[in-house]
């Protein structure tokens, strides 16, 4: 019998135009976790839709515990013990956690057809606690957190008896603390007999869970190595094709004059003695604890969370905002943390989203000049470097890395002075966070005004000028980019508030 309970060779998937898995190979052992890293594009996507049935291949076999197997749908691979949890949570909200749960395998009556929902409710209690979960069975699913519904994906796989696990970046949207109940989860699932396999861009995922890492490059394998014998440098050349000797860009222009002054902005229950300034060419870091109050202060500057407390001033003028249309007649543009939910037209083309600030200025008398839209289009999609065939190409069928670039793009078109980056690159492989870096410190070096909301302190102190450390919806530090370092700001965001200082 195969030491191997899943093997992929010389699996090739080709659709019109495009190859997106071009030769690639897998081994997963039983009782494994394997990581799977590659950049937004590489081709892992394609990857998990092939072993879980929704797309055959054109070329290339499967084997399955030392048998060959070919699904037609993805119901075949549910039956033999193949499930994916992946990172955009595919539930249904206004239904309960029980229903999400046995969706497509109820349990019912032989004879009548009933659902029977005491012994569901009982079933999925059970999956739950076993995930160390107390999530009410009966809760919507809309009703809970990112975390608490990737439990409930959990139980679900669970519940159709999967010994093989695809995790699709399931800690992208979680919190440290989050993601630690989740490893603890992955371990559990892996001593209990599953081998999973791990997709994530976070180094830190890989060192912590798995035992193997297989890397894929433009829809190709490149290779497979134990975690432990791969440096990060060797990783990241096997990731991108080159070496990026350095992450992040040196500055490229000077800060100017004052562009923005909050004081002592509030917002109840929410926020509260807010006060900095911002400087034209100045990235301003945010950063802090999840929870802080970091993206309702920034909603609160672009009119999605009106203040009620406190004065902004706006090259010198005090002026106040109640709407994002206002922030955006002023000269203030918001990129939001979910690109997908609130930053993008997904079944719409590149160009139509990059465009949609500046429809007004595009049109006459009601008729949109199609022409002059396309041009301005692809003039900002070039400048941001998206990688697409066209700007007519949908936003959906994107990288999480250039769905990111579009969305800046989108901002550019706007008349504005300050950009609020939410996030900016959560959710993107290595390769495309540098492009990213480029991106803002190219704003910056033109003359906008940027603040940049991130968890993650390295980019944080890589990237920022200056940074605001926020805690319980103070700016407990403001840190300068010469003496900043990870310890001061841990130290910042978990100390007394009275020890803060002015910005």
């Amino acid at each position: 019998m195969s030491e191997y309970v899943l093997e992929l060779k010389g699996i090739t998937k080709k659709f019109p135009g495009v190859t997106a898995l071009d030769n690639v190979h897998f081994k997963l052992k039983s009782g494994e976790i394997h990581a799977l890293m590659g950049e937004n594009g590489a081709g892992k996507s394609t990857f998990i839709k092939v072993i879980t049935g929704v797309h055959g291949p054109n070329e290339g076999e499967m084997i399955l515990h030392g048998q060959k197997i070919q699904f037609t749908n993805p119901r075949q691979a549910q039956e033999v013990g193949i499930a994916a949890i992946y990172q955009h949570v595919t539930n249904y909200p206004d239904l309960t956690v029980t229903e999400n749960i046995f969706m497509g395998h109820e349990k019912v009556q032989k004879i009548t057809g009933r659902i029977l929902w005491k012994e569901m409710h009982a079933e999925a209690k059970r999956l739950l606690q076993s995930l160390s979960s107390n999530i009410d069975p009966k809760a919507l699913m809309g009703s809970l957190s990112v975390a608490q519904q990737q439990i409930v994906e959990i139980a679900k796989a669970i519940s159709t008896n999967a010994k093989i696990i695809i995790m699709d970046e399931p800690t992208a949207a979680l919190t440290a603390r989050e993601s630690e109940e989740l490893y603890k989860i992955t371990e559990s699932l892996r001593d209990n007999g599953a081998s999973i396999i791990f997709i994530s861009h976070r180094f830190e995922d890989m060192y912590r869970l798995a035992s193997q890492v297989t890397v894929l490059r433009d829809s190709k394998y490149i290779g497979s190595w134990k975690v432990n014998e791969i440096s990060n440098e060797d990783l990241i050349v096997a990731m991108v094709g080159r070496e990026i000797t350095q992450i992040y860009p040196e500055k490229k222009g000077q800060i100017g004059e004052k562009l923005l002054h909050v004081d002592g902005l509030g917002k109840t229950g929410y926020f509260a003695d807010i006060s900095f300034t911002l400087h034209r060419g100045e990235i301003l870091g945010l950063t802090g604890l999840v929870g802080a109050g970091r993206t309702e202060v920034c909603q609160s500057l672009f009119g999605i969370m009106p203040y009620d407390k406190g004065d902004i001033q706006m090259n010198g003028k005090k002026v106040r905002i109640q709407s994002p249309k206002e922030a955006m007649q002023l000269g203030i543009g918001y990129l939001p943390e979910d690109r997908q939910l609130q930053g993008l037209v997904l079944q719409w083309g590149i160009g139509k989203n990059i465009t949609l600030p500046a429809l007004k200025k595009l049109g006459k008398k009601g008729w949109l000049n199609e022409k002059k839209e396309a041009k301005l289009a692809k003039q900002l999609a070039e400048k941001v470097n998206v990688k697409a065939n066209s700007i007519y190409d949908l936003a959906s069928s994107l990288s999480g890395g250039n769905q990111q670039k579009v969305a800046v793009a989108k901002l550019l078109t706007a008349d504005l002075d300050i950009i609020i980056l939410d996030e900016p690159t959560k959710g993107v492989d290595v390769g495309s966070k540098t492009a990213i870096y480029e991106i803002i410190h190219d704003l910056a070096a033109q003359g906008y005004g940027v603040i940049m909301i991130s968890s993650e302190m390295p980019e944080v102190i890589g990237v920022s000028d200056r940074i605001a450390v926020m805690r319980e919806g103070r700016i407990a530090r403001f840190l300068n980019k010469e003496d900043v370092t990870q310890e001061a700001i841990l130290e910042a965001a978990m100390t007394d508030l009275s020890k803060s200082n002015a910005g």
